[in-house]
């Protein structure tokens, strides 16, 4: 599909009103399949999945991304589609896509789950981001094996990661996957404080946050919850960055609950 000058890839599956997955960083739309579409399936909705631009078989036009990039992309995607106004569901680099769509195309949008998001970096995480790109200016390749024990040091919970079977199955798959950074995408920065903006936000949000999230901590989530009006606030226990793949059963019952609402 072209969307915004960019070929996407993307799947629907299922049957009933549709919800769009926006993944985050670095990660293939088919992440979701896993576990949320089965369940959304269940619960009767149409689910459309996608690879952002620079996950392949969508497009990996050179340089740097930009927010306002993924965000042009979704929009295209939406009406190509004709799926808006659709309910969105998305996490991390997906979920501040969702809100930047809600912001600027409400029309689009009939309500959206926001995963492990935030509306501003606090000094930590933009030490984290200033880290990140020092090392891919610098041109080094870390080992796979280096880049699969980051992965799960920063993306898991201290409960994942005292279940050895769950860390060794864990490392295995992100060594396989080579260690590959992701791109231009590494470069999309959440463009400053954008509480304020999210205070203009109309549609029903439900932000989901992971109590053991190093990425996207629960303090910063709970200011996205507390910015948009109306926005209720979940949070889920014993999980990091990826709590919808660590507890995935209380993660697809808090989708379902709010979709189910809206």
């Amino acid at each position: 599909m072209n969307c915004n000058g960019i070929r996407l890839a993307y799947e629907r599956s299922g049957k009933g009103e549709p919800v769009l997955m926006i993944m985050g960083s670095s990660a293939a739309g088919r992440v979701w399949t896993t576990y949320q579409t089965p369940a959304l399936h269940l619960a009767g909705y149409e689910t459309i999945v996608f690879d952002n631009r620079g996950i392949p078989p969508s497009d990996v036009p050179p340089g740097k991304y930009s927010l306002a990039d993924m965000v042009a992309d979704t929009v295209g995607l939406i009406e190509a589609l004709a799926l808006g106004p659709c309910r969105i569901v998305g996490t991390s680099l997906g979920a501040m896509i969702a809100q930047e769509l809600a912001i600027g195309s409400p029309h689009l949008v009939r309500c959206a789950a926001l995963i492990a998001t935030r509306g501003r970096e606090d000094v930590f995480r933009r030490a984290l981001a200033n880290a990140d790109h020092a090392l891919l200016e610098s041109g080094i390749t870390v080992p796979p094996g280096y880049a699969a024990t980051r992965s799960v040091m920063e993306m898991f919970s201290p409960a994942t990661q005292r279940n050895d079977a769950a860390v060794s199955a864990w490392l295995e798959i992100f060594e396989l996957a080579g260690g590959a950074d992701s791109g231009g995408q590494s470069w999309v920065d959440p463009v400053g404080d954008r509480r304020d903006r999210l205070r203009t936000i109309t549609v029903p949000c439900r932000v989901i946050a992971f109590a053991d999230d190093l990425i996207c901590p629960p303090h910063l989530c709970a200011e996205v919850a507390d910015s948009i009006p109306d926005c209720d606030y979940v949070e889920i226990r014993d999980c990091g960055h990826m709590g919808y793949l660590e507890r995935p059963e209380e993660v697809n019952l808090a989708l379902i609950e709010f979709l189910d609402k809206h």
